[in-house]
């Protein structure tokens, strides 16, 4: 299929092209009308709407066109999955790759359903042979020549592939800071190019709800977001999804110096910063347990007030990253807050 030229854009937000004028047939016929033609003039069917024009889209700077809604989709991560699935396009989704861990319990009927191609990133030659017309992956490190493939070459088969917004890397089209307002655009971006904006709008209102019941519980506390690593931790940084979502909750992130999604930390700078909070990402390869493990064996981190204390948020890996888990994912770490004594609250012991 012929390439489109593109409009770029900031943010790869969505660009609507005009869509073509309707045809309007004259109300009667000509001097120079045949007969044939005015007999067809006759007829009382309607004329055919224009054809709607494609969506063009500057999606974290490759150019993407969709002349249809896809029909067989296959989504590489847990937030392409999980957001498919919350917009109700479940119908759509032919296989799915590198899942983080079991979707949310509302969507687990529908998953169960879908055919699982991988456990990482499935190859070039497995994605083709799935014959989808729409890959949506949940990072750009899904479609390189070791992995899924590269875009340009999966266009060159029919295949048009998408990223999650979210996770643009290279400017101008990484989120800096991410925020639930662009959060929000991306699922109105996915949801146009099915045709089901509608759904869309109720999902996101659905979500702001769940945020607006929050009111920035860790106001005046510092906190460590805790992904990864053992002798380097792996932590979030200013402009991420972690970042956003301490942002929700009020905390002041230890690591807001750090101008990235995340990095890797020395422990002697955890300790000198001193959390009030660690928020613990839990994942099947490095669980929270794990790293309370860790911090607790470890004399230098043991002695700190955070894990004297106990002081642990925690929350699934597939939460941690942008998706449709966010906002849930901060009505819970404010529920688990209120169950923990902060120094200088009411309830604080000490």
């Amino acid at each position: 299929m012929a390439r489109r030229p593109l409009i770029t854009n900031r943010r790869s937000r969505l660009l609507f092209s005009l869509a073509a004028a309707a045809v309007v047939l004259a109300g009667c016929g000509s001097d120079n009308t045949s007969s044939d033609d005015e007999a067809a003039a006759g007829d009382t069917t309607a004329a055919p709407d224009a054809a709607a024009a494609p969506l063009m889209i500057d999606n974290c700077g490759f150019d993407v066109t969709i002349d249809a809604p896809p029909e067989r989709v296959v989504t590489i991560k847990s937030t392409s999955t999980e957001l498919m699935l919350a917009l109700g396009l479940s119908d759509r989704l032919i296989g799915t790759a590198f899942g983080d861990g079991p979707v949310p319990e509302q969507y687990a009927d529908d998953a169960a359903a879908v055919p699982v191609l991988s456990e990482q990133v499935p190859g070039h030659e497995a994605l083709l042979a799935a014959e989808p017309d729409f890959v949506y992956g949940g990072w750009e490190s899904n479609f390189t020549v070791d992995t899924a493939g590269e875009r340009e070459a999966l266009a060159d088969f029919g295949v048009t592939t998408y990223v999650s917004p979210s996770a643009c890397k290279d400017a101008p089209y990484q989120p800096d800071p991410m925020t639930f307002e662009l959060l929000f655009e991306h699922i109105h971006e996915l949801a146009a190019i099915f045709d089901v904006t509608d759904r869309a709008e109720e999902l996101v209102a659905e979500q702001q709800t769940l945020l607006d019941s929050v009111d920035a519980p860790g106001t005046g506390y510092t906190a460590l977001w805790y992904s990864s690593g053992e002798d380097a931790p792996y932590v979030g940084g200013d402009i991420g999804a972690p970042a956003m979502m301490m942002r929700e909750l009020g905390f002041e992130n230890i690591f807001a110096d750090i101008d990235d999604t995340w990095s890797n930390v020395g422990w002697e700078q955890v300790i000198d910063r001193d959390p009030d909070v660690i928020i613990l990402v839990d994942a099947a390869w490095n669980t929270a347990e794990n790293k309370i493990n860790l911090l607790e064996s470890n004399p230098a981190t043991a002695v700190m007030p955070a894990v004297e204390e106990q002081r642990y948020l925690t929350l699934p890996f597939p939460a941690a990253e942008a998706g449709v888990r966010n906002a849930q994912a901060v009505v819970d770490l404010a529920e688990q807050l209120d169950q923990i004594d902060l120094p200088g609250s009411d309830s604080d012991s000490g």
